[in-house]
C-alpha cells in the first residue's frame, strides 16, 4: 500500500471520519480491497468518500428568517473502461452498500479488459488552512453579525428600506481510494459572506448587493472592516441606480470592469476549452489547437493553485493536484481543461480539473479560478478613446451557449460614455455576443488585473461547484449592446 504525502493529517483526519468512529460500519482494508474488486480489468476509477458539515444563516429587514446546519456523509464507486463509466453512490458508508455499488459498476466490463492509468502524482503543497471554519466562533456571533449588518446600514443613509444578509459556512472532508492502493485526502473549509440592500427616493426603488468568501476560516468575515466593507458596496450600488436610465442599444464599443466581469470570460471561453467539450467536438473551439483564438496580449489561464481562493483545491475530486493551466497564450489556444477520463481519451495529460459537487455525482472537466493576465493600458485610456460606448463595471446573471459560444449577460452597474466621458449610470444594459468572437475584440487590456471578491459558482451537467474568476479592465469593439432606451 502506498498513500500520497499530500497532507498526512488530512489522511488521519479522514481514516477517522471513515473508519474509526464507533458506528462506522466499513474497515479501511475493506474499503481498499473492495475499491480493486471493482476496478479489476478497468482502466481508471475511485472511490470518493466524502464528509461534510455546512450552515447558514440568512436574515431580512432585522430578523432571523432561516438557520440551518446540515451533515452529509456517503461514497461514490466509479469504473471507467474505455469511454464508458459506471458510477453508484450512498449515504450508507457500509461494508454491505459498498458491495452492491461493486456489483453495479462492475457490469462496464463486460467480458473486456483494460489497463489501469498510473495513479495521480503526489504533492506536498496546501492551499488552506484544515481547520473547521465554524469551530472557531459559535453561533450566536455569527447570526449576531447579520444584526450588525443591518443595523450599520440603516444607519447609513435613511434611504435604506431593505436589508438583507446572509453567512454561510462548510467543511468538506474527502479520500479518495485508489484500486493501486494510492490514497489522497484533503480538508476544505469554504465560507461566504452575502448583503443586498434596497433604497427608496421619490417612490422610486432599487437595489445593489455585494459578497464575498473564500477557503478561509469564518472569524475573517467577522471582522469589522470586512463586512462594512460589504454593507457600503451594496449601498453604493443601490444608490447608482436610482440614479441611473435606460441603457441604449446597438453596436458599440464596450470598456469591462475589473474582477467580477471575468464571468463573461468564464462563461463564454472557458466552459467552451473544457476537455469533455472538445473530445466530443460540440464547442466553438473544437480542432483550433495551435490556431489563434483572441486577439494578440490575450492570455487566460486557469489556475487551482491560488491561497485561499473560493475555487482553488490543493487536489481535484480524483486526487490530482490543481495546476496553472495556460488556455490561452498571446492569442493562441495553448491548453484544455482536462479530467483524467478525457487527458487519457485525447492523449492529453489531466490538468487537476476533475471535479464534482459531492460524493453523488461523477467528476467532470470544470473550471476553477479562471482568469485574463494583465496588459499596459489605464482606464482613462480605454474611456478616453471611446466616441459613444458603454462602461460595465458590474455582472449580474448571463447564459451561454457551449456550442455556438453566444452569450448573454446582464450588466447590474454600466455607464454611457460619451466623446470620452463618463456620462451617467444606466440600467437594463445587456451584453450580446459569442465568446469566440469576442475575444478577438480585445483592443485593450488594462494594468489593474483584479480576482472576484469570492462568489462564483459554475453550474454544469446538473453540478454545482464553487470558482473564481478575474480579469484587468478590458477595451472590446464591436458587442452588441441590448437596451431598454
Amino acid at each position: 500500500m502506498s498513500s500520497h504525502p499530500s497532507s498526512p493529517g488530512a489522511l488521519a483526519v479522514t481514516d477517522d471520519l471513515f473508519f474509526k468512529r464507533p458506528e462506522a460500519l466499513l474497515a479501511r482494508d475493506e474499503a481498499e480491497s473492495l475499491t480493486r474488486d471493482a476496478l479489476e480489468g478497468m482502466d481508471d476509477g475511485e472511490l470518493f468518500l466524502e464528509y461534510r458539515e455546512s450552515e447558514g444563516i440568512s436574515l431580512d429587514d432585522g430578523v432571523i428568517r432561516s438557520a440551518s446546519f446540515d451533515t452529509s456523509c456517503g461514497f461514490g464507486l466509479r469504473s471507467v473502461l474505455g469511454e464508458e463509466t459506471g458510477f453508484a453512490h450512498s449515504d450508507d458508508l457500509s461494508r454491505s452498500a459498498l458491495k452492491r455499488a461493486v456489483e453495479a459498476v462492475s457490469a462496464v466490463r463486460g467480458g473486456r479488459s483494460g489497463t489501469l492509468a498510473a495513479p495521480p502524482r503526489s504533492t506536498n503543497t496546501r492551499l488552506y488552512t484544515e481547520a473547521n471554519p465554524l469551530g472557531e466562533s459559535d453561533f450566536a456571533a455569527r447570526s449576531g453579525l447579520l444584526s450588525q449588518i443591518d443595523a450599520y446600514a440603516r444607519g447609513k443613509d435613511s434611504r435604506v428600506v431593505q436589508v438583507m444578509a446572509s453567512l454561510s459556512g462548510e467543511w468538506q472532508a474527502v479520500q479518495i481510494i485508489r484500486a493501486d492502493g494510492v490514497r489522497v485526502a484533503d480538508l476544505r473549509p469554504l465560507v461566504r459572506l452575502n448583503v443586498s440592500v434596497v433604497v427608496e427616493q421619490g417612490g422610486k426603488r432599487e437595489s445593489g448587493s455585494h459578497g464575498l468568501g473564500g477557503r478561509y476560516q469564518i472569524n475573517r468575515l467577522l471582522e469589522e472592516p470586512t463586512w462594512q466593507g460589504a454593507v457600503d458596496e451594496a449601498l453604493r450600488q443601490a444608490l447608482v441606480a436610482l440614479e441611473a436610465r435606460p441603457a441604449p442599444a446597438g453596436q458599440m464599443e464596450v470598456v469591462l470592469g475589473a474582477g467580477w466581469p471575468g464571468i463573461l470570460l468564464h462563461e463564454a471561453v472557458g466552459h467552451g476549452l473544457e476537455g469533455d467539450f472538445n473530445r466530443k467536438g460540440t464547442s466553438a473551439f473544437a480542432g483550433l489547437m495551435g490556431k489563434r483564438v483572441a486577439a494578440p496580449g490575450v492570455t487566460v489561464i486557469d489556475d487551482g493553485t491560488l491561497p485561499d481562493r473560493r475555487g482553488s483545491l490543493t487536489v481535484d475530486d480524483e486526487g490530482t493536484p490543481t495546476n496553472r493551466t495556460v488556455l490561452i497564450e498571446d492569442g493562441i489556444l495553448t491548453g484544455y481543461l482536462q479530467d483524467r477520463l478525457n487527458a487519457r481519451l485525447m492523449n492529453m495529460t489531466a490538468t487537476g480539473n476533475g471535479r464534482r459537487q459531492s460524493y453523488a455525482h461523477v467528476p467532470l472537466p470544470r473550471m476553477t479560478n479562471t482568469l485574463m493576465l494583465p496588459g499596459q493600458a489605464s482606464t482613462q485610456e480605454m474611456i478616453s478613446s471611446m466616441k459613444r460606448g458603454l462602461y460595465a463595471v458590474h455582472f449580474g446573471g448571463g447564459q451561454v451557449d457551449i456550442t455556438s459560444g453566444k452569450f448573454v449577460f446582464s450588466a447590474s452597474e454600466a455607464y454611457l460614455v460619451e466623446d470620452g466621458k463618463i456620462t451617467a449610470p444606466v440600467k437594463g444594459a445587456t451584453l450580446i455576443g459569442s465568446g469566440a468572437e469576442a475575444m478577438t475584440q480585445v483592443s485593450m487590456i488594462g494594468q489593474d488585473m483584479e480576482l472576484d471578491p469570492g462568489i462564483g459558482t459554475c453550474g454544469k451537467a446538473g453540478q454545482g461547484v464553487p470558482v473564481g474568476v478575474g480579469q484587468p479592465t478590458l477595451k472590446m469593439t464591436g458587442l452588441t449592446v441590448g437596451g431598454t432606451a
